[in-house]
């Protein structure tokens, strides 16, 4: 069995991250910390989980983290950075949910995250936990930057065409994309309370927001290109549902990838993958047939023959986060991928 700890249990990727792994066949969950709710019983806080754990939470305590086989972080940007290198010593594996590991350029993690980052050795040896695009170095590595949620369906929708080279124009990307409001997560903000949500629609970090850079990166690593990805646009929608994710992704094509069958390119690309589905030309995938699951919907659109339109939806606290996360530790221990992931949406 593996043993697990979770700082960070009372957020909505913790509780999801303690959902998932309390139903896995190789994990028990030992830890769970929270800095406001030590002592109290985490079903008390969750009733979702009475009958299925007796855990209580408790400070954060970093001699009890390092018996821990792997410790995930739930916690907000800054945290995971402070106490990886002292668990890495001790053999303890890191798989990060916020931003410390997602961004090997120090420059933009200070600028969009507004930290120095505390252990810049780390961070090289990290790994961006893409799981279906870095699985192999994921197996190998200590520390897991957990993608965020937004730059997973960009990159997924994206990778197909990118690793294919000269299908399709780099600056002409458009990202539209739109979450649930558990993207906020579960702290207490006036944008995020039910009056200001409910029966409305909104974008916002139209002028850049700190999954911008992330997504950059990840592009430049998926294509081997350098430079190309600066001025893509993106632009994120708060929905009036809890979770859910659907990005649309607008690209011109060359006149290789005109004349290429695109479908066919991504069916055979993801034809392995137990957690990517690309659906039949013509669909439209819903984010309520992902609801709860850790699966990723894909389709694909030619409204004019330059044109392509990929449409992505996920789950943002499951594929977006904690199934991810899940994902990245059955590789990294060598389990099967799929363990304890093989829930199904929730529909209606």
């Amino acid at each position: 069995m593996i043993t697990v700890g979770i700082v960070g249990g009372t957020g909505y990727t913790g509780v999801e991250l303690l959902r998932l792994l309390l139903r896995h066949p190789d994990v028990q969950v030992t830890l769970l910390t929270s800095r406001t709710e030590a002592g109290r019983r985490v079903d008390d806080m969750f009733s979702s989980l009475r009958g299925h754990t007796d855990l209580c939470y408790s400070d954060l305590n970093i001699e009890q983290l390092k018996q821990c086989d792997v410790v995930f972080f739930a916690t907000p940007h800054g945290v995971a950075m402070k106490h990886a290198a002292e668990l890495v010593a001790a053999n303890t594996k890191v798989i990060d949910l916020a931003a410390d590991f997602r961004l090997q350029n120090l420059e933009q993690f200070e600028k969009w995250y507004g930290l120095e980052h505390a252990c810049p050795e780390i961070l090289k040896d990290s790994v961006y936990g893409l799981s279906e695009l870095n699985r192999e170095q994921i197996k190998q590595a200590n520390v897991i930057g957990n993608p965020g949620c937004y730059p997973t369906t960009v990159q997924l929708g994206l990778a197909p065409v990118l690793k294919a080279q000269d299908l399709v124009k780099p600056e002409s990307i458009i990202i539209d994309a739109k979450s649930g409001v558990s993207g906020a997560g579960r702290k207490a903000s006036l944008g995020m309370i039910y009056s200001e949500n409910a029966d409305n629609f909104k974008a916002y970090g139209v002028s850049g927001h700190r999954h911008h850079p992330e997504i950059v990166e990840a592009l430049e690593q998926i294509s081997g290109q350098r430079g190309v990805f600066d001025h893509i646009v993106f632009v994120p929608h708060l929905v009036p549902m809890i979770r859910g994710m659907l990005s649309t992704i607008y690209v011109d094509l060359t006149e290789q990838g005109q004349a290429t069958d695109l479908q066919s390119l991504y069916e055979a690309f993801y034809a392995n993958e137990a957690f990517v589905d690309v659906m039949p030309a013509g669909s439209s995938p819903e984010t309520r047939s992902v609801r709860g699951a850790n699966q990723l919907r894909i389709a694909l659109y030619r409204p004019q023959p330059q044109k392509l339109i990929i449409l992505v939806a996920q789950d943002n606290l499951v594929k977006g986060a904690a199934g991810q996360a899940v994902q990245n530790m059955n590789l990294m221990f060598g389990l099967t991928e799929s363990a304890g992931l093989t829930g199904i949406g929730l529909l209606p």
